[in-house]
């Protein structure tokens, strides 16, 4: 834990939740439903992503997708790098 932190200058649980919010906003960019997105991204409710997005981004996940989003639904890659 040490070394990771030294490494990238953040912990495995601030990494882990970066890279979840990360891939969350990617399918919320893409057109995604809140929930949908959520449970791609490894979220375990919309719920503890909507207090996770608000804490780091300060809107919710369907505000970010209003301003943000498509309204085509495209397929974001169930095999993404992002995938935890």
């Amino acid at each position: 834990m040490r070394l990771f932190t030294d490494e990238l200058h953040t912990t495995p649980t601030k990494f882990v939740e970066q890279v979840r919010l990360d891939h969350a906003k990617a399918l919320l960019d893409a057109g995604h439903g809140v929930a949908k997105a959520a449970r791609r991204a490894g979220f375990g409710s919309s719920e503890t992503m909507r207090r996770t997005f608000v804490a780091r981004f300060g809107v919710s996940p369907s505000q970010y997708r209003a301003r943000f989003g498509t309204t085509a639904s495209t397929s974001v890659g169930q095999s993404s790098v992002y995938a935890v």
